[in-house]
């Protein structure tokens, strides 16, 4: 039955739908004007429209590959299903997924994503770029001392309960060498050249894509070429934090491995240079013991009386891994906390 509601969806498009099969949560279309994809969205209308603006302007620039939203006849973007989903078609790519164990393809990645940077300041007049609904990003020192206090928030339930699990356990074994190093970084945001970097890029309305990883990376098979998708979590931010979360994603598979890194950042800079406050922010973007944070946030946050396997492994992954950060960061970006 779900199914025929897609299906029901496709009818409003100006579309000859050839064949369709499934692709992770969405429905992958073979159509007579290309390769598109038909997925549930949770979006407004109005920032559906952003969206096919920011990104249409991308697609006529043709420096980066984006999945542009398509109208339906009646010039729509969302279409709402019989059982009231939510759809929105968009332009696909044929092709997989960046694979993150290859370096090559990181290095590519963060070309792609440097390439994207630029374009997003030059696609769209700076009038229309940055339209009200587009939410803003967080300034860096608040949102750190906000987890600062939602660690010690965990610490003060942990220490209540009688009769403690293995994740909190472990939790509160590691809790003051992560907690130290948070309020280290934390400190060092206060003093940094970071604040005045978030206000320029309120100022300049700079965009990113916010949500830069290997799953919204496609890579062609025919020239190795790459599509960025999924721009839903696109915002107004410090631009280089798309640099931080990818780097944080690809550095923890990689074990902190500093030539891939190295390699990483030397890619992205071979297009877009990085300034020494955008280096500073970088860094201690990625002192931060983000994972021990949003572990725990994440524990406190569910239901205490199943206790997933995961939970403990991203823990123990988190404390495991520090002190290879920690040296990736000082050989890398010179800092030292």
């Amino acid at each position: 039955m779900r199914e025929e509601y897609e299906l029901e969806v496709l009818e409003h498009y100006d579309i000859e739908v050839k064949g369709t099969r499934r692709m992770r949560g969405a429905f992958f279309c073979d159509t007579d004007k290309g390769t598109m994809l038909l997925k549930e969205t949770k979006i407004s209308g109005r920032r559906a429209l952003l969206l096919y603006t920011v990104l249409s302007c991308l697609e006529e620039r043709e420096n980066v590959k984006v999945d542009t939203p398509v109208f339906t006849r009646d010039k729509e973007l969302l279409v709402t299903s019989r059982e009231g989903t939510k759809y929105m078609l968009k332009k696909w790519y044929q092709g997989r997924e960046c694979d993150i164990r290859q370096e090559e393809e990181l290095f590519r990645s963060a070309r792609t994503l440097a390439l994207l940077h630029g374009e997003m300041e030059q696609a769209v007049p700076q009038k229309e770029r940055v339209p009200s609904v587009f939410p803003a990003g967080k300034d860096p020192a608040e949102e750190i001392g906000r987890h600062n206090r939602e660690l010690k928030k965990v610490r003060s339930f942990i220490r209540g309960r009688v009769v403690k699990n293995e994740f909190e356990y472990l939790f509160l074994d590691s809790f003051d060498k992560m907690y130290q190093m948070a309020e280290k970084v934390s400190d060092r945001l206060e003093r940094s050249g970071c604040a005045g970097l978030y206000r320029e890029s309120m100022e300049q309305k700079s965009m990113i894509h916010g949500d830069y990883n290997y799953h919204n990376l496609l890579v062609f098979r025919e020239d190795g070429d790459m599509a960025v998708t999924n721009f839903e979590h696109m915002r107004v931010d410090i631009q280089v934090r798309d640099l931080c979360y990818f780097l944080r994603k690809a550095m923890e598979k990689h074990r902190w491995k500093q030539k891939t890194g190295r390699g990483i950042l030397e890619a992205y800079e071979s297009v877009r240079v990085l300034r020494p406050e955008e280096r500073e922010y970088i860094g201690l973007s990625l002192a931060y013991p983000e994972k021990f944070w949003k572990t725990a946030s994440s524990y406190y946050h569910s239901n205490k009386a199943w206790l997933p396997e995961k939970c403990v492994e991203k823990l123990e992954l988190s404390v495991r891994q520090s002190e290879e950060k920690y040296d990736f960061l000082e050989t890398i970006f010179s800092l030292n906390l």
